[in-house]
C-alpha cells in the first residue's frame, strides 16, 4: 500500500473536516432531543461578559423544568409573540422573512425575522452578532434542530434556555425570581409579560412593566385566544 506524502495527507483532512463537523453537531442536536442542556453558549457568555466587567459575584439563574412543569399560558405567549406559524414552518418561516427585508429597506429600525427555531440554534449553540459566518452556522443548527426535534421539544428548550432578566433564564428561574412561584403556577398576565420581554430582556421588566411591555402584553394574550388557546398546544405533540 503507498505511503501518503504529507501532503496528502492533509489534504485528505480538509476534505473530511466539514464531514466530520457535520457528523458531530447533528450527534450533538440528536443527544440534546434526550439529554436535557444544562446550559446554553448565550448563558456561559453572559458570565464571562460579567466577569470581564468585575462583577465576580454574578451567576446566572437557570433551573431546568420539563414541558408539563409550565403553565401551558408561557409557551402559548411565546408563540403568540414570537412565531405564530411556528407548527407549520421548517425553521425558516419565508413570509416573515420577506416581510422583514422590505421593512428594512425601506429604513428605520431594523426588523429580524427569526423563528423560535433559530433562536434555540442561536442561544443555545452560538453567540450573538449579525455576521453571515454566525448566521450560516445558525441556518445548519437550524435544519438538524427541527429535523430530529418534535416541535414540542423545540418549544421547551427555548422556553427553559430563553433570557427574561439580566442573567435569569428560562421559566422556573424567572417564576421564582419575579414572583416567587414555580412555572406551573405562572398566571396568563404573568406568561404574556415574560414574552414581551424577549426582545430585550436587560432593557425591559416583566415584573415591573412600564407602558411598553403592559401593552405587548396585553396584545399576546390576544393573540393566545387568537391562535387557538390551549388545544394549540396538542397540535405540537
Amino acid at each position: 500500500m503507498p505511503v501518503l506524502s504529507p501532503r496528502r495527507r492533509w489534504l485528505r483532512w480538509l476534505l473530511a473536516l466539514p464531514l466530520l463537523v457535520a457528523a458531530g453537531t447533528a450527534l450533538q442536536v440528536v443527544a440534546l432531543r434526550f439529554v436535557d442542556p444544562p446550559l446554553s453558549a448565550f448563558m456561559v457568555a453572559r458570565q464571562f461578559e460579567a466577569w470581564g466587567a468585575g462583577q465576580w459575584g454574578f451567576h446566572p439563574t437557570y433551573q431546568w423544568r420539563d414541558f408539563d412543569q409550565i403553565a401551558p399560558a408561557l409557551p402559548l405567549s411565546i408563540v403568540a409573540a414570537e412565531d405564530q406559524r411556528f407548527a407549520t414552518h421548517s425553521g425558516f418561516d419565508l413570509q416573515a422573512i420577506e416581510k422583514a427585508r422590505a421593512h428594512n429597506a425601506r429604513g428605520g429600525r431594523v426588523r429580524g425575522a427569526s423563528t423560535i427555531s433559530q433562536q434555540v440554534a442561536k442561544n443555545l449553540f452560538l453567540w450573538s452578532g449579525r455576521s453571515y459566518v454566525r448566521k450560516g452556522i445558525e441556518a445548519w443548527y437550524t435544519v438538524l434542530i427541527e429535523l430530529f426535534w418534535p416541535k414540542q421539544r423545540i418549544l421547551e428548550v427555548y422556553a427553559n434556555i430563553a433570557e427574561f432578566g439580566d442573567g435569569v433564564y428560562g421559566a422556573q428561574a424567572a417564576s421564582r425570581t419575579f414572583w416567587g412561584v414555580d412555572a406551573a403556577h405562572l398566571s396568563a398576565d404573568q406568561a404574556a409579560r415574560l414574552a414581551a420581554v424577549l426582545p430585550a430582556p436587560r432593557s425591559y421588566s416583566a415584573a415591573r412593566p412600564g407602558p411598553y411591555v403592559a401593552r405587548r402584553a396585553s396584545w399576546i394574550q390576544r393573540q393566545v385566544r387568537q391562535i387557538g388557546g390551549a388545544g394549540y398546544l396538542q397540535t405540537l405533540e
